[in-house]
């Protein structure tokens, strides 16, 4: 294993930093009240679809690109560097709970259409408490002549509203399976939600008696194995993002001047950025390292996830905490992009779970390693 990125894929991301920093502009996010559709969601995701990016891990022999999770880091990494809203990280979600769960003939019919950019999806997994999968569930699916109905609902679903189906975890019984359902469906009711992150659209999803089908090859593996994904997803965003934090802030600490000389001289915040500058580049190692097991089908792949989330995501925390501290009075203020990243940074480290818990997911797997060896 090699942390070093090849030209290639320093290649690919420049292409997406150099696209992004021309397409997004966060300036219409800057005053209190803004919402998603108004940072341009709507209208990125046709260029987008455009440079093929719904397909980059969709497999070729379903019409995707086929390329690499390290492909896909560092296009999602510009992505977060960038806060670039857009249905991406929803259709990624729900494209591989279709591509771990769903039979050949339902993969190849879903997953095509997502590739070509002809179908948004979103994954609805969270209950109100925000918890995922475990014995108690807010949605469940009872079996209706050839399909099933949905009733309850699913809280903090990323890209509800944009999407044209729902793929829906669900209770059957005591087990958890996976679900297509229309957008549109009768019985379905999308609502977005107030959420602290404007450049992300997060809604809530009630169900009644709604009909769905059921992804045919569910079991009690898919939701692992889609998660180390969306840990892989919201890490590469907040290392990118904490990168992006502490470039703003040595850039402000060299034009900054207070009491004759540029705040970047003192000690205090030279400190600050060092302790930043560091923090950085594990975050960045650990997602490429997540990035890595994935693709070679590591056995560490579950490890390497929840460590890279876990770490990223308390970096990205830190570091635009930090990055605000810097810029002092101005960086409170919502004329300033500073809070939007602080604001991302808090809903990544939150979105499906706590560090605390991907820490206590890293525990458990290492003391099944030990066991095992002891064994």
């Amino acid at each position: 294993m090699n942390f070093t990125l090849s030209e290639e894929h320093e290649a690919l991301r420049d292409v997406a930093r150099n696209f992004l920093a021309k397409e997004v502009n966060l300036s219409k996010l800057l005053v209190p009240g803004a919402t998603v559709e108004q940072s341009g969601y709507d209208q990125l995701w046709p260029k987008i679809v455009e440079l093929g990016w719904p397909g980059i891990v969709v497999p070729e022999r379903f019409g995707g690109l086929g390329m690499t999770y390290i492909d896909l880091a560092m296009i999602i990494g510009e992505m977060g560097r960038s806060l670039a809203a857009a249905p991406l990280f929803g259709t990624l979600a729900g494209a591989w709970a279709i591509e771990k769960a769903g039979d050949e003939l339902q993969k190849t019919e879903l997953l095509g259409a997502v590739a070509s950019g002809k179908l948004k999806l979103a994954l609805a997994v969270s209950n109100s408490d925000g918890t995922i999968a475990g014995p108690n569930s807010d949605a469940v699916a009872l079996p209706a002549s050839d399909d099933y109905v949905l009733t309850g609902g699913r809280s903090f679903v990323v890209d509800a509203q944009a999407a044209d189906k729902i793929v829906v975890m669900a209770k059957v019984g005591k087990d958890d399976k996976f679900f297509v359902v229309d957008r549109n469906a009768n019985g379905v009711l999308v609502e977005v939600v107030e959420w602290r992150d404007s450049t992300r659209q997060v809604c809530s999803v009630r169900f009644d008696s709604a009909r769905c089908k059921l992804l045919n090859g569910s079991d009690s593996s898919t939701w692992s194995w889609v998660k180390n994904r969306l840990y892989l997803l919201l890490a590469a965003e907040s290392a990118a993002g904490t990168e992006r934090a502490l470039t703003d802030a040595v850039a402000y600490a060299k034009e900054r001047v207070a009491f004759g000389r540029p705040i970047g001289s003192f000690q205090a915040i030279k400190h600050q950025l060092a302790e930043v500058a560091g923090i950085s580049e594990c975050a960045t190692a650990g997602v490429h390292y997540a990035a890595w097991a994935l693709t070679e089908g590591s056995e560490r792949a579950d490890l390497a996830c929840a460590m890279a989330q876990s770490y990223a995501s308390e970096a990205y925390r830190d570091a635009t905490y930090r990055n605000i501290q810097v810029f002092g009075a101005i960086g409170f203020t919502w004329e300033m992009p500073n809070h939007l990243y602080y604001k991302r940074a808090r809903a990544n480290a939150e979105l499906i779970g706590a560090p605390r818990h991907q820490r206590e997911e890293i525990v458990q797997l290492i003391e099944s390693d030990v066991g095992q060896l002891a064994a």
